[in-house]
């Protein structure tokens, strides 16, 4: 399990994912009062072994966690937070605060919180989206198992209110919100530093996930492009991403571009793959290739097709039909 110093007060520790993504970054920030933990991982027993190996190679106790910062409450983010906390508490010291956007903090009550059987929300979605019955059955029973894995949930959020800076380890950094991948994601930067870390805003290797969600908030493919463009008026030298390599001298900027691109060209593709009235799923069918996607991955590949379908429908290019099952066609 790498553990990566990227700053003489910045660690990097690979946290392993079981599912094709493989691996998230976290972080160790060190500070006067203790360590700053920057997102979690996965509640799996490899995960709680990742943490374990790293705290003791870096000579690190438990009760040192001073708290606990999520840039947004994906599973794969969020997971360990309510471990890492009765870890701390195990090892004789006080329970960290866990640190999050307001938004992120009712998400995680409002989704995690229950049982994917008690939010009715959900399955009528995927009926929407015409995705058959037994894929959405496969879709609930797989978002059911990850939700399982977010256990112990924290006992408390403590909110980070974005503009006002918060100290991270030794760094006094300004925490940004930058929505689109999850409506409250947050990143933070260090001015003086040039230092950011971006969670899944941007990302090198990959492009991150944009997905409209029932219950989540309107328009996300128009909100994270803007959140871009605010981004990259950002002076970094460094970025630290939730996933992949770490971007360094200008690498931040170009991906950005690279993404901004990626984005047009896959609005273009939705909006030719219009001929006809279709559904969500028929489109989703024409942009990926669904023989080679897990229940995990066509999940995603349907909501990310229903953020594009949904763009183009506030910019004129397409019309949404909204009856029993959702049709757009395009103009």
């Amino acid at each position: 399990m790498p553990i990566t110093p990227v700053t003489p007060d910045i660690f990097q520790i690979q946290i392993p994912l079981p599912f094709a993504l493989r691996i998230v970054n976290c972080y160790l920030l060190r500070g006067d009062d203790g360590w700053t933990v920057i997102d979690t991982g996965l509640n799996t027993s490899k995960a709680r072994a990742a943490w374990q190996e790293a705290f003791t190679k870096l000579g690190i106790r438990p009760r040192k966690i001073a708290q606990i910062v999520l840039t947004h409450i994906h599973p794969d983010h969020y997971g360990l937070a309510g471990w890492l906390a009765e870890w701390c508490v195990a090892d004789g010291g006080e329970s960290p605060p866990i640190r999050l956007s307001a938004r992120e903090a009712w998400l995680a009550v409002h989704f995690w919180g229950r049982e994917v059987w008690q939010q009715p929300a959900y399955l009528a979605f995927w009926q929407q989206c015409a995705v058959p019955a037994d894929l959405a059955q496969a879709i609930m029973e797989t978002t059911e198992q990850t939700r399982q894995r977010t256990y112990p949930h924290p006992a408390a959020h403590h909110i980070i209110e974005p503009g006002t800076p918060i100290r991270l380890g030794a760094r006094l950094m300004q925490p940004l919100l930058m929505p689109g991948h999850s409506d409250g994601q947050l990143v933070f930067y260090d001015a003086a530093d040039r230092l950011l870390l971006c969670g899944d805003h941007v990302l090198q290797t990959i492009t991150p996930n944009i997905s409209l969600w029932p219950d989540g908030e309107a328009n996300p493919l128009g909100r994270y492009l803007d959140s871009l463009d605010e981004l990259a008026r950002l002076d970094v030298r460094l970025a630290l991403p939730g996933h992949g390599p770490v971007m360094a001298d200008g690498e931040l900027h170009g991906r950005i571009t690279e993404i901004t691109h990626h984005h047009q060209e896959r609005l273009a593709q939705t909006e030719a793959a219009l001929p006809q009235p279709s559904t969500v799923y028929e489109v989703s069918q024409r942009l990926f290739n669904h023989a080679n996607l897990s229940v995990h991955e066509m999940r995603f590949a349907a909501t990310e097709t229903l953020a594009h379908l949904d763009y183009l429908v506030r910019h004129g290019r397409a019309r949404w039909h909204e009856e029993a099952v959702w049709w757009f066609e395009g103009n």
